[in-house]
């Protein structure tokens, strides 16, 4: 699938492109730039995964309340099963056919055939792009905040709250010090006005991009702001913005980095409706508590943000590190054990059992209690007819019919 990686033909008009899905993320920006436009779709991931991956995972972008998620910018998807070629046989903004058979390519993480093309919408690229950072007194200010946000519809392109044991990782990891450096000097002007008291083992930050014309960026930043200010946030500015943004792509490799120091650490995800939000976030940080000292983990460290916000919920990520004490098998076996316990527990809250990052095998237990046995039984009507011999096993989402057929 690599080698499936060119752009097979734009149309500058009608704002579309279509591409082999084996193109990755920074190939397509590339590719779509030298001719004035983006996708603006940008995981995490964007360095390594492809166009394909992030249909078949039904993926989620930083940017995505100026771009959407990649449902809301494929437009045709082409696959081929065991039965034959699925794909629609035009390309249009909207359609009533019945249901959206694309629908059921996004998310199918391989088990129902490979998918090899995608017509996906594209933007001309922005005249503007904003980085700012913002300073909340607590999680739970800044939550609020990102509601009140939500609720007018003025989400940056991204924005990104992090709890306070993410902050001051993100300090330890500038070693300029850039974050106090550019707001030291705020923080006692607050002191000293008396307009409120930053504890600096309660605060959160949370970093925000803006992108668009001149025009719209300057009204939407004026409406934005108006808003923050309400919440007695402070403005940490834009350098710390980016360092923030960027900081997002850089995780995994700390993640391997931290293993190679007896460091296990990774991360899990849910999307959750806004009234659940906080009451998620603090039992699931303490439903980890509670894995950690029954295994005996004195050294570990919790964190947790929000990541992508909605009219009517958010996603939510969180971070879970602790010292493997030199026996790696043992410590992948109780992070495991923990991530199930937390999984239960967001789940118990409310929480989807992932927002972005799928189902496959590790979750596919859950599968038919968060569908339905009705929706699990309709997953595998779907994988009989459309690969009656199983050529397709990956496994994934039922976590079943793993054996490969002769073919």
């Amino acid at each position: 699938m690599t080698q499936m990686n060119r752009m097979l033909w734009i149309s500058k008009e009608n704002m579309t492109a279509c591409f082999e899905v084996g193109v990755i993320g920074q190939d397509i920006e590339k590719e779509l730039r030298k001719h004035g436009f983006t996708l603006g779709h940008e995981p995490d991931s964007h360095e390594f995964s492809s166009l394909g991956g992030w249909i078949a995972t039904r993926a989620s972008g930083m940017k995505k309340n100026r771009y959407g998620n990649i449902e809301d910018i494929v437009k045709r998807i082409k696959m081929v099963t065991a039965k034959g070629v699925l794909e629609k046989q035009f390309t249009a903004p909207r359609c009533s056919i019945g249901p959206d058979f694309d629908h059921v390519m996004f998310g199918s993480e391989g088990t129902l055939g490979i998918i090899t093309e995608a017509v996906v919408q594209i933007r001309r690229i922005p005249d503007v792009r904003h980085y700012e950072s913002l300073v909340f007194s607590d999680f739970e200010t800044g939550v609020r905040c990102l509601r009140e946000v939500a609720d007018k519809r003025l989400q940056p392109a991204s924005i990104r709250l992090i709890d306070n044991i993410q902050f001051r990782c993100s300090v330890l990891l500038d070693p300029a010090g850039v974050w106090f450096a550019g707001m030291k000097e705020q923080l006692k002007k607050f002191y000293l006005s008396f307009l409120c008291g930053f504890d600096m083992d309660t605060i959160a930050a949370a970093t925000v991009m803006f992108e668009g014309d001149a025009d719209f960026v300057a009204n939407h930043e004026k409406q934005f702001y108006s808003i923050v200010k309400k919440y007695g946030a402070i403005r940490g500015g834009e350098k710390n913005g980016k360092k923030g943004y960027q900081l997002t792509f850089v995780v995994a490799y700390i993640r391997d980095i931290a293993w190679d120091m007896n460091i296990v650490g990774e991360s899990f995800e849910t999307a959750v409706a806004w009234d659940k939000c906080l009451t998620l976030y603090t039992n699931v940080k303490a439903c980890m508590e509670r894995e950690l000292a029954k295994r005996g983990i004195q050294y570990y460290a919790i964190s947790g943000r929000v990541t992508q916000s909605y009219d009517t919920g958010c996603s939510v990520y969180f971070y879970l590190l602790f010292k493997h004490m030199d026996n790696p098998e043992l410590s992948l076996k109780m992070f495991m054990e923990i991530e199930e316990a937390a999984r239960d527990e967001i789940l118990a809250c409310g929480g989807t059992l992932s927002h972005h990052h799928g189902v496959g095998k590790l979750r596919s237990k859950w599968y038919p209690a968060v569908v339905s046995q009705v929706g699990a039984g309709l997953y595998r009507a779907l994988k009989k007819e459309l690969d009656p011999n199983n050529i397709f096993a990956a496994g994934n989402i039922l976590g079943e019919n793993n054996q490969v057929s002769k073919l």
